[in-house]
């Protein structure tokens, strides 16, 4: 039987998948996406699939995957979702086909405890909070009973902690094999279980430091495999230039002779001068940043030919020459004693490198990358390839591995373009030629949803824009009882609203609590405001109601289905910012190509962020819903309609009455 013949089986409403999977039924587009997917892995080649929101992706992936018989790598954007498919979905469709199959989940080596490092976190410990010690002391607790050493396993643990690299280790301060706890190392264990396994969920980020790893011939971190499918592709450009990119900092520096200094107390005491070093490696790190004045605001600007804008060309060359010639001696006095502890090579290996890449940006910009320098308490050096198109497009087209068998690979997300042949998404891929399938999703947008856009707003460039915003989501949230979250385009507006919100609701006397992002770890902030929505326990008059107000990371991967979320508020399209080196470059890349810019860059990728933000309003047939976007140019500009269009097909409501009727049927239903 062919694999396409089993996968139409799978999905037939008396096979497993519809007995043994709660509230599963068969969807056509469901159908469609797997059978493609199943065409692909048999044939070989390159399928690029967008799936709306309901269409069931997942299991449209995993299905044919799992009867391919094939090892298989899974790649997301995000640990969530890996999380998700390692724990949930996987297991539900191993169980739904009834195939023994093994499965392991590897992450990089900073999601993983690192009981060497654990060892000697209490040494640093003594810039940390209160609540950081307690963190410590419950990382500490849990170090002994778990097994796969994940730090998602610490609920309570934020993904920005202090605490985090304090007892996790990176690839600068990693000891290898030479590490006194490798016998204990999470991080190895989970490869070697990634390496025994049938179906293998990484993320992106892992993917691409194993490209790098394998170019450099030294060993690889994933298993090889002929299948491999990304889920999240949407984020695949901007995630892989992080890994072909270059960057250096004085912040590196300032960590490197801060572990020097450390070595004064340690087995090499007295055999080097540890904080002589320390206080030239800080003195040159500490010039070099002090080029661009104490008083320069913090931000990005681009390279100006062989050099970074504003700053003498005499003083940008003495200066990086002094944490050179720091770095050279730092490196000749670990020489002296790398035999004495792997500690010492570790420390010898950041040393090099450091030196090497600071190096390579007093040479010329390679041809097709750009540079930039970031400047706040620490200066970054970046540079970077405008896309990923030339090292992608080398690894999937055919052939790329000689004599091999055809590779299969399968990418999806719910936003991957604007138009029928995904251009976006497939340019900055390099996957010219592949197989294109976009998939509509099966719910009824009119019917459950609506979009509006206040036509008599301020502009949004206006001080006053997000004051009326806040305005709008306190008089929804008032109506709904909380229910309503806002995403803004920038963190000074995002506390500037939750600001505004919680001044609103203390006059009104109103029991709503405003939740903002940072306040606390992510899932708890989700949790909380989901669990707002459930309970049964208190009328709902009386129930506390919650505004969710956030940036960045909750435009995408939020799902709160049900009635947790009900105003979706949006306080501005969310173009790119325009001073953004990596957007300038691109920018000008079209424009000497003869593009227009804007709308071969610019529209595209804000048209890709407002339908992903759009995308947390429905998230399931029973969810009902009204969307606002704050922003006037919507529906006063002329490229309004082609961003309008990339909204899912909501009903309109055009006049401010409709609005207040929308509201109010949300309420009585």
């Amino acid at each position: 039987m062919t694999l396409p013949r089993a996968v139409a089986d799978a999905f037939l409403p008396t096979a497993g998948l519809s007995r043994l999977i709660p509230g599963f039924r068969a969807r056509p587009g469901q159908t469609e996406m797997a059978l493609a997917v199943a065409q692909t892995i048999e044939d070989g080649g390159v399928l690029v699939v967008e799936a709306g929101t309901g269409v069931g992706k997942t299991l449209a992936y995993l299905v044919p995957a799992l009867l391919s018989g094939e090892k298989v790598l899974f790649s997301t954007a995000t640990k969530a979702l890996q999380d998700q498919l390692f724990l949930r979905d996987i297991p539900l469709a191993v169980a739904a086909l009834g195939l023994p199959v093994r499965v392991a989940l590897l992450k990089g080596r900073s999601s993983y405890l690192c009981a060497q490092r654990l060892s000697h976190a209490r040494q640093e410990a003594q810039a940390l909070t209160a609540l950081d010690l307690r963190l410590l002391a419950r990382i500490e607790e849990w170090s002994l009973s778990t097994r796969a050493g994940d730090m998602a396993e610490v609920a309570e643990l934020d993904e920005q902690s202090n605490v985090i690299p304090l007892v996790t280790s990176t690839r600068e301060n990693c000891l290898g094999a030479g590490c006194p706890q490798i016998h204990n190392c999470h991080t190895a264990r989970a490869r070697q279980n990634a390496f025994g396994a049938d179906l293998v969920v990484v993320n992106h980020h892992l993917f691409f430091a194993d490209l790098g790893v394998r170019a450099s011939g030294v060993a690889e971190l994933l298993p090889s495999v002929r299948t491999v499918v990304f889920d999240e592709a949407h984020q695949l450009n901007d995630i892989g230039i992080q890994f072909f990119s270059q960057q250096w900092s004085t912040g590196q520096m300032l960590a490197l002779a801060h572990d020097l200094a450390a070595q004064s107390l340690g087995v090499a005491r007295g055999l080097v001068d540890w904080l002589g070093l320390h206080a030239d490696l800080v003195r040159a790190a500490q010039g070099l940043r002090a080029l661009w004045g104490a008083d320069a605001p913090p931000g990005a600007r681009t390279w100006l030919g062989d050099m970074p804008a504003e700053v003498e060309p005499e003083k940008w060359q003495s200066g990086a020459g002094r944490c050179l010639q720091t770095l050279v001696a730092a490196s000749t006095a670990l020489a002296v004693v790398c035999e004495l502890d792997p500690l010492f090579l570790a420390l010898a290996a950041r040393c090099d490198t450091l030196e090497q890449t600071l190096y390579g940006f007093l040479k010329p910009t390679p041809e097709g990358q750009v540079r930039w320098v970031e400047w706040g308490a620490n200066l970054r050096l970046s540079q970077s390839p405008l896309t990923i198109a030339e090292p992608l497009r080398a690894l999937v087209q055919p052939g790329a591995v000689p004599d091999g068998p055809s590779k299969s690979w399968i990418f999806t997300s719910a936003t991957l373009g604007t138009d029928d042949a995904l251009g976006w998404f497939v340019d900055t891929c390099g996957l010219e030629g592949a197989q294109v399938l976009r998939v509509a999703s099966p719910f009824d947008y009119p019917g459950q949803s609506a979009v509006y856009v206040p036509a008599d707003f301020p502009k949004p460039q206006d001080s006053g824009h997000s004051a009326r915003v806040a305005d709008l989501a306190a008089h929804g949230a008032s109506v709904l009882n909380g229910r309503t979250m806002v995403l803004t385009t920038t963190l000074r507006a995002m506390r500037a609203i939750a600001d505004a919100l919680r001044e609103n609701f203390a006059a009104n006397g109103q029991r709503i609590q405003v939740l903002v992002q940072g306040q606390a770890p992510k899932r708890a902030l989700l949790e909380q405001f989901a669990q707002a929505a459930v309970r049964s326990d208190v009328p709902a008059v009386e129930a506390q109601g919650f505004v969710l107000v956030a940036t960045a990371s909750f435009w995408e991967g939020i799902d709160l289905s049900g009635d947790a979320l009900e105003l979706l508020v949006i306080d501005k399209l969310p173009f790119a910012p325009p001073d953004d080196p990596l957007v300038l470059a691109r920018a000008k890349a079209h424009v000497a190509a003869g593009e227009n810019a804007f709308k071969r860059l610019h529209l595209p990728q804000a048209a890709i962020a407002l339908k992903q933000g759009a995308g947390r309003l429905i998230r399931s047939e029973t969810d009902r819903g009204i969307l606002v976007v704050c922003d006037v140019r919507l529906v006063q500009m002329g490229y309004g309609k082609k961003l309008m269009d990339a909204l899912p097909p909501m009903r309109r409501l055009h006049f401010e009455k409709e609005w207040h009727q929308a509201l109010a049927a949300l309420r009585s239903a």
